[in-house]
């Protein structure tokens, strides 16, 4: 018996034609369908419309659409293919991540750099590839890119021309692809979790990148803009400067009016750990949080993700949820 697999279509890069005004995403599900028969020859496949959008237009209120779309799907599919344009592919995967815990069958983004219908298009094969992941009875949120399968916590786009558009950080990939198929390695299953509305999230979170000589009024700004949430990039392990511009002084009285934040490092690669460093240590205060080697896209939904329910949810930003963090001994 074939699988029986949803392709859920979003627009993106895949789904565009060109017309007088440049790409747009006009390309609907039944017509990537259309343009690739052979899918339906190793799966059964059912096909929707989610919306057509540009991922550059794509927002927390579509990651609901989305994972609402996803919830109708599971109890009727095997593994579910949601193509997606690149450019914000790793915010949508790395929220669905945490708004469908517990998920009990595979979800797989994918896209392309070129569209389908360019006679160099690199979505046939990634369409292939995704199908095969959304046929692997594997649980959870995946990119499937260019010969790699990434948890959609740890992937993040890297390349704006090349094939190899997104590597997975601080971990290595979950599966390959090769001459001989699919290959996935063997991890531990996430702990399932019992969630009230988790699909709720709330989108006043703010990013910031720390440069030198940052004004301390930003972080007056983010409090009376009306933000719940920020997510700091600071220097290197963790620091911040408090000389002539004291950014300290001013974090903690963010904290003290209730705006959570969750600390990560501009380093791509490897962890934040402000405790380490003098200048790292005046972050220690209720409501300042390590994000450990996080991406900044995990950081940011992490945290829209809790501020939906912090209630129930404050303890788990320093959780390991869905591989979005290494927490287990150095």
């Amino acid at each position: 018996m074939l699988p029986r697999i949803t392709l859920l279509a979003t627009g993106g890069t895949i789904a565009s034609l060109e017309t007088s005004e440049g790409l747009m995403p006009l390309t609907r599900a039944d017509g990537i369908l259309a343009f690739m028969p052979s899918l339906m020859e190793r799966a059964d496949i059912s096909a929707r419309d989610v919306f057509m959008l540009d991922s550059s237009n794509i927002q927390p209120e579509e990651w609901r659409q989305l994972a609402q779309a996803v919830k109708e799907h599971e109890a009727s599919s095997n593994g579910i293919v949601i193509t997606h344009g690149t450019d914000t592919m790793a915010y949508t995967a790395s929220a669905l991540s945490f708004m469908l815990l517990g998920l009990k069958i595979p979800v797989v983004l994918t896209g392309s750099q070129l569209p389908l219908r360019h006679p160099y298009s690199d979505a046939p094969g990634n369409l292939r590839e995704a199908f095969a992941m959304a046929a692997s009875a594997r649980p959870g949120v995946y990119i499937s890119f260019h010969h790699k399968v990434i948890h959609g916590t740890r992937a993040v786009k890297m390349r704006t021309l090349g094939f190899d558009a997104f590597d997975s950080i601080n971990a290595p990939p979950l599966g390959r692809f090769d001459a001989d198929g699919l290959h996935l390695r063997d991890e531990p299953a996430p702990e399932e979790r019992e969630l009230v509305n988790p699909l709720e999230i709330d989108a006043r979170v703010f990013l910031l990148k720390m440069m030198p000589g940052t004004d301390p009024e930003i972080f007056s700004h983010i409090q009376k803009a009306g933000y719940r949430g920020l997510v700091l990039e600071a220097f290197g392990l963790g620091g911040l400067h408090y000389i002539r511009r004291n950014l300290i002084e001013k974090l903690h009285a963010l904290s003290r009016a209730g705006i959570i934040t969750l600390v990560t490092t501009q380093c791509l690669y490897e962890k934040a750990d402000f405790t380490i460093y003098e200048v790292g240590r005046g972050f220690v205060e209720n409501n300042i949080y390590g994000a450990h080697d996080m991406t900044t896209e995990a950081a940011v939904t992490k945290l829209m993700w809790a501020l939906g329910d912090i209630k129930e949810r404050r303890g788990l930003l320093t959780q390991c949820l869905s591989h979005e963090m290494f927490t287990g001994p150095e």
